[in-house]
């Protein structure tokens, strides 16, 4: 299965840490929680992580230096501020030095899992424009598949990043929470069905080459296979 998102959490309040750190693995994340700057920065020397979440009244080293030197190792990594300092001049110290996003105490869980997924989503490698799948010509900044023969099957916006998710984990499993999340923001019953009428509408659009499947794997997600 391919390696859901990796995060560094960084956060002094024992109790705080506690709760966001568990309700993330829930959610399907892997997180690594540190409780003062320093050993943050020693993480992620050490590992790739998908996305930070700092705060910024950390012992050892506060978190605007420590985005500061995530930003020498990594300049793409997002990083999200999680603190009760909004005042105008914090706001402006927190992205000048590197920071993507600024979620203010106290917080509800599930505007974090928003703010994460859709920075995620915004980070996410863009394929190019021309992707073969199979006999086909995925073109995505237009909306469409194109058959070996010319034939032109349109895309609405919802199936064009799905197949794009898709792809990206191509021959590996895509998790259905983490799709769900990225894609939709919620797990929820509908949004999960809304998923599945995608999933068979793509299998449709691309059923003229019996090479390309997308496999369901009951619990777990999907898998595009070609």
């Amino acid at each position: 299965m391919r390696q859901q998102p990796h995060i560094l959490f960084a956060e002094d309040e024992l109790f705080l840490g506690k709760v966001v750190s568990e309700s993330l693995e829930k959610e399907g994340y892997h997180v690594d929680w540190a409780t003062d700057g320093k050993a943050a920065i020693t993480n992620f020397a050490a590992s790739k992580y998908s996305i930070c979440l700092l705060d910024v009244m950390l012992p050892e080293i506060d978190g605007f230096t420590l985005a500061a030197k995530i930003r020498r190792i990594d300049p793409a990594v997002p990083i999200l501020f999680l603190t009760a300092r909004d005042g105008i001049a914090d706001v402006k110290t927190g992205y000048a030095s590197g920071g993507n996003d600024y979620l203010k105490k106290p917080f509800s869980l599930d505007e974090l899992f928003l703010r994460i997924s859709e920075l995620l989503r915004r980070s996410a490698p863009v394929l190019a424009e021309g992707t073969k799948i199979g006999k086909f010509t995925f073109e995505h900044k237009k909306l469409r598949l194109t058959d070996e023969y010319g034939n032109v099957a349109k895309l609405s916006n919802r199936e064009c990043e799905l197949l794009l998710l898709l792809l990206k984990n191509r021959n590996e499993i895509l998790d259905r929470k983490f799709a769900l999340l990225t894609l939709w923001g919620d797990e929820n019953f509908f949004t999960a069905r809304s998923m599945d009428v995608y999933i068979t509408k793509l299998r449709k659009k691309l059923s003229a080459d019996p090479s390309v499947e997308i496999v369901n794997l009951r619990g777990f997600g999907y898998k595009l296979i070609y």
